[in-house]
C-alpha cells in the first residue's frame, strides 16, 4: 500500500475564476493550471465562503463558515484552540510549511506547528504594523537580502497610499525580487531539503502551504509578463449601462460603485488595468509550474494531492468595478478549484459542474489522506497488514461543516454553497460614505472598510440555476438566474412571478443556518422538572 499523501496547497489571492480560460470566454490561458486540471479534476462552480481574505481563509483551513470562527473581518483572525488543518497534520507527524501570504493564523501555538515559515504579502515583508503581521522566519531564510525585497516592493508600497482611482504598474524591478519569485524559489527549496531529510530523519509526508499574494491589489507585475497581455487585446466583460442607475440595485452596490466604479477612466485605463492583472496570473502560472516540475524531479509528485484555488475574487472589469467590496457576484465568490493526485483512486481529466464551497477542500483531504473517515464509501488509506486507522475521532468530524467533494470521493455533493459577509455591525449608508474624502478609489476602499466589511450579515446562496442574496439589515434582496444572465447583470428580486423561487432559496438558507449553527447538541438534564430545582 502506498505511504500517507503529501499535501500541497497552492493558494492565490483575489483570483477570479473567469480570469481563466479554463471558466470563461474572457480568460487568458495557463498552461500548468490547465495541466493540473488534465492531470485531475476541475471544480466549475466552487464557491468561497466570504469574499473577503481572513474570513475566507480561516473557513478554508477549519471547514467552517465564518459565523462559527468568529472570523467575519480581517482584523479577527484565527482564535486560539480552533481546529485546524495544520494542527491535524503536525498532530500526525507531517512535515509542515507555510511560503507566502498568511492572514489566518496569528496565535503562537497555530505559528509553532510550522516547521518552515516563511510570511511575505502584497507590499512585501511583513513589518508588524498591522494584525497579524508574523514577522521573522523558521526553518528557512528567504535566500535573499531582506532589504532588496523591502526595495523592490516600494512602488507597490506607494501605490497603496495613492489617491489614484485605478492603482496598477509595470515593473522595471529585479524579477527575482517579487513575491511569486521568491514564494517559487523557496518552495523548491523546501522540497529538496525535504527530500535530503533536512527537517526529519524519519520518513514522513509533508503539508505544504504555498500562498501567493498575488494578483491582490495594488496591481503590479513584471514588463515581461505585461508585454504578453497586451491591452487593445484584453477581453471586456459585458455591461449593462446604468447598473447601478436604476431601481434594481441594493444600496450597498450603489455605494461600492461609488467608492470603485470606474466612470471616469477611459476605456484605455481600464484596459490596462486588466492586462497587468492578467499578467500578474501567468506569472503565478510560471511559478507553480517550477514547483511542480521540482516535485516530479525529486519523485514526490506520484503520491502528494495537489490543490490548487484562491480565497476570493476581484471584480477586474466587471459590472464597471475594480478590487472587491462585500458583495456577492461570482467574480467575487467563484474561485478557481483544481485538485491533482496521480496515485488518487478517481478519474482524472474531469470537469465537475456541481457547485461546492471551499470549505469542502479540508475534510475531503483528510479523507483522501486516511486520517478520518467522512464516509463509509470513501477512500481511506492503511499500512501493509494492517486495519484501517482513523486519526480523527467522530467528535472531530461532526465539527466541520463542509461535505467531501464529488468525483474525487464517492460522494455526490449537495450542488448548493453559501457565503456570507459582515460581523453585526450598524449599516454603512451613502451619507456615512460622503464622511469620507472624496478621492475614492483604493485609498478610499482602504479607508472604508474597516466599516464596510463590520455592517450587517449578509447571506448567499447559490445553486447551479439560481443565486439569491439577502440583507439583515433591510436593503434590497438580489435574485440571478445563472443560466440566462450569467453575468448577473438583472436583479430579478422585485419581480412577483419569482416570489416561489425567493421562498425556496430563504428555505435552504434557513436550513443551512440551523445545521451549522451546532452540530453537537447538548445533553439532556438526566433529571428535570421540580426533581431538578430541588438540589
Amino acid at each position: 500500500m502506498p505511504e500517507k499523501p503529501n499535501i500541497l496547497f497552492i493558494m492565490v489571492d483575489q483570483m477570479k475564476a473567469s480570469i481563466l480560460s479554463l471558466y470563461s470566454e474572457i480568460g487568458i490561458e495557463c498552461p500548468e493550471i490547465e495541466r493540473l486540471a488534465k492531470e485531475g479534476v476541475i471544480f466549475e462552480n466552487a464557491i468561497t465562503p466570504s469574499p473577503l481574505c481572513v474570513p475566507a481563509r480561516t473557513s478554508i483551513m477549519t471547514g467552517k463558515y465564518p459565523h462559527s470562527t468568529g472570523c467575519r473581518r480581517n482584523e479577527t483572525l484565527l482564535p486560539k484552540n480552533q481546529n485546524h488543518a495544520f494542527k491535524i497534520w503536525k498532530e500526525a507527524n507531517y512535515t509542515t510549511g507555510l511560503i507566502g501570504k498568511n492572514h489566518c493564523y496569528v496565535e503562537k501555538s497555530d505559528l509553532d506547528l510550522f516547521d518552515v515559515r516563511l510570511e511575505i504579502s502584497h507590499q512585501g515583508l511583513p513589518k508588524g504594523n498591522y494584525l497579524g503581521a508574523n514577522t521573522g522566519t523558521k526553518g528557512m531564510d528567504w535566500g535573499v537580502n531582506e532589504d532588496l525585497i523591502d526595495k523592490a516592493n516600494a512602488n507597490r508600497l506607494a501605490m497603496a497610499k495613492t489617491e489614484n482611482k485605478i492603482c496598477y504598474s509595470s515593473s522595471d524591478n529585479d524579477e527575482n525580487l517579487f513575491s511569486t519569485s521568491l514564494i517559487s524559489e523557496r518552495s523548491i527549496k523546501f522540497l529538496e531539503k525535504y527530500k535530503n531529510g533536512d527537517f526529519s530523519k524519519e520518513k514522513q509526508p509533508f503539508a505544504l502551504w504555498v500562498s501567493f499574494p498575488d494578483p491582490h491589489e495594488p496591481f503590479e507585475a513584471p514588463k515581461r509578463y505585461t508585454d504578453m497581455f497586451p491591452s487593445k487585446e484584453v477581453k471586456l466583460p459585458p455591461q449593462r449601462i446604468g447598473e447601478f442607475e436604476d431601481d434594481s440595485s441594493p444600496e450597498r452596490n450603489k455605494i461600492l460603485f461609488e467608492i470603485m466604479g470606474h466612470k471616469n477612466e477611459s476605456e484605455y485605463e481600464i484596459r490596462e488595468q486588466i492586462s497587468v492583472y492578467q499578467a500578474m496570473c501567468k506569472f503565478i502560472d510560471d511559478g507553480i509550474k517550477k514547483i511542480t516540475e521540482k516535485l516530479e524531479e525529486l519523485d514526490l509528485k506520484k503520491n502528494t494531492i495537489i490543490i490548487f484555488t484562491s480565497d476570493h475574487g476581484d471584480f477586474m472589469g466587471e459590472h464597471g468595478m475594480f478590487v472587491k467590496g462585500g458583495v456577492f457576484y461570482d467574480c467575487l465568490v467563484k474561485v478557481p478549484l483544481i485538485i491533482s493526485w496521480p496515485n488518487g483512486d478517481f478519474s482524472k481529466n474531469i470537469k465537475e459542474k456541481s457547485v461546492v464551497s471551499t470549505i469542502d477542500i479540508i475534510p475531503t483531504l483528510l479523507h483522501l489522506q486516511g486520517l478520518g473517515n467522512f464516509s463509509e464509501t470513501g477512500i481511506g488509506w492503511k499500512k501493509k497488514n494492517e486495519s484501517k486507522k482513523y486519526f480523527l475521532s467522530e467528535d472531530d468530524i461532526r465539527s466541520y461543516q463542509g461535505n467531501l467533494l464529488p468525483t474525487v470521493t464517492k460522494n455526490k455533493g449537495k450542488n448548493i454553497a453559501f457565503s456570507e459577509y459582515g460581523a453585526g455591525g450598524p449599516k454603512f449608508r451613502f451619507e456615512d460614505f460622503k464622511k469620507f474624502r472624496p478621492s475614492k478609489g483604493y485609498r478610499t476602499l482602504l479607508e472604508t472598510l474597516w466599516a464596510r466589511e463590520a455592517e450587517g450579515r449578509r447571506k448567499m446562496v447559490r445553486t447551479d440555476k439560481w443565486k439569491y442574496i439577502t440583507d439583515s439589515h433591510g436593503d434590497m434582496d438580489e435574485l440571478y438566474d445563472l443560466e440566462n444572465d450569467p453575468w448577473e447583470l438583472i436583479n430579478l428580486s422585485n419581480k412577483s412571478e419569482n416570489n416561489n423561487i425567493i421562498l425556496e432559496m430563504k428555505d435552504y438558507l434557513l436550513d443551512w443556518m440551523i445545521e451549522t449553527e451546532d452540530k453537537k447538541p447538548i445533553q439532556i438534564p438526566k433529571k428535570i422538572g421540580r426533581d431538578f430545582f430541588k438540589e
